[in-house]
């Protein structure tokens, strides 16, 4: 079994979201024996946002008609995509910036949302071709949204991430959420106890 780790957090050791993908992590490889880990640090080798050059992966890697900086951009979205793809497990840190996810998330997320690698149209509408997986989202907030209706419509970071894994065609997406950690210590302390819990029955 292959797991990939992905943070995205550019809070370094002082990341809440950092500090549940490693739980997260560690806790799956105990309870899953043989379980090998990649890591991919977003917040210091992320791709570039999407671009005109940034696009060639729509075109074959070997096409004529590619510039060097799409042979250049293709190549890094294609390493992306592959690396997703053999992957059975995904851990991702997403903390809440701005009532969505990161930029460098949305940038990875943009790389391996390819049409005939990861989904595809068809007849009936879009089906994922990524299926089969499990991800597990650390979802870190300052403040609390999921107690009230203006906070859950003013999200735009699980919501989303349910959708887009959903495209892809993955099923199996378990959020570990600690919210108001910027609420002072007691509220940040009770936040964490929660989310490890969770972590303890959603890596299992």
């Amino acid at each position: 079994m292959k797991l990939l780790h992905i943070d995205s957090s550019i809070l370094g050791p002082n990341s809440v979201s950092r500090q549940l993908t490693q739980d997260a992590t560690a806790q799956w490889v105990k309870t899953h024996p043989g379980t090998t880990v990649e890591y991919l640090d977003l917040a210091t080798d992320a791709p570039s946002h999407l671009s005109a050059e940034s696009l060639g992966f729509r075109m074959p890697a070997g096409s004529a008609d590619l510039s060097e900086g799409q042979k250049r951009e293709n190549a890094i979205s294609e390493a992306l995509v592959s690396q997703f793809l053999a992957a059975d497990v995904i851990v991702v840190g997403a903390p809440l910036y701005n009532f969505s996810i990161p930029s460098q998330l949305k940038s990875w997320i943009d790389r391996i949302a390819q049409a005939g690698r990861t989904f595809t149209y068809t007849e009936t509408g879009p089906k994922g071709l990524a299926g089969g997986k499990t991800v597990i989202v650390a979802s870190t907030r300052g403040g609390v949204y999921s107690t009230n209706d203006w906070g859950r419509a003013a999200e735009h970071q699980e919501s989303y991430l349910q959708t887009v894994f959903g495209f892809l065609g993955i099923t199996d997406v378990r959020f570990v959420r600690a919210e108001g950690v910027a609420m002072g210590d007691a509220k940040k302390a009770e936040a964490l106890g929660e989310a490890a819990n969770a972590i303890a029955k959603l890596a299992a």
